[in-house]
């Protein structure tokens, strides 16, 4: 349920722009390693396939392939929080000022969390 005002936020009529976000990985999350990347400044992140999904997302069934190893910032990122809608808002507004976007843009097959 959305506050007041607010359009419904779901993560099956979304993008899984939350999966497009850099995610820093804790020194006990229990991440599979070899989905993890170390950027130049020393953080371990999930890493990134060339598209600039998360590595841990099936593009067949746009689902997370970790999910109980998911690490604790994805486990507290919380659908339709405000850093969700704005994070949606500005994907959004990026692909609405691209004039080729729709090559830009990941086609809007919903994310399944399991």
């Amino acid at each position: 349920m959305s506050a007041p005002g607010l359009p419904e936020v779901s993560c099956s009529a979304c993008d899984a722009v939350c999966c497009r976000l850099t995610v820093v990985v804790m020194p006990d999350d229990p991440v599979p390693r070899h989905l993890v990347d170390r950027t130049p400044e020393g953080l371990d992140v999930m890493a990134r396939g060339e598209d600039g999904w998360c590595v841990a997302v099936d593009p067949l069934r746009m689902c997370c392939t970790v999910y109980e190893q998911r690490p604790a910032i994805c486990r507290k990122f919380a659908m339709g929080s405000p850093y969700c809608r704005s994070e949606r808002e500005a994907y959004a507004r990026r692909y609405d000022d691209v004039g080729d976007h729709v090559d830009a843009a990941p086609s809007p097959i919903p994310l399944r969390l399991r």
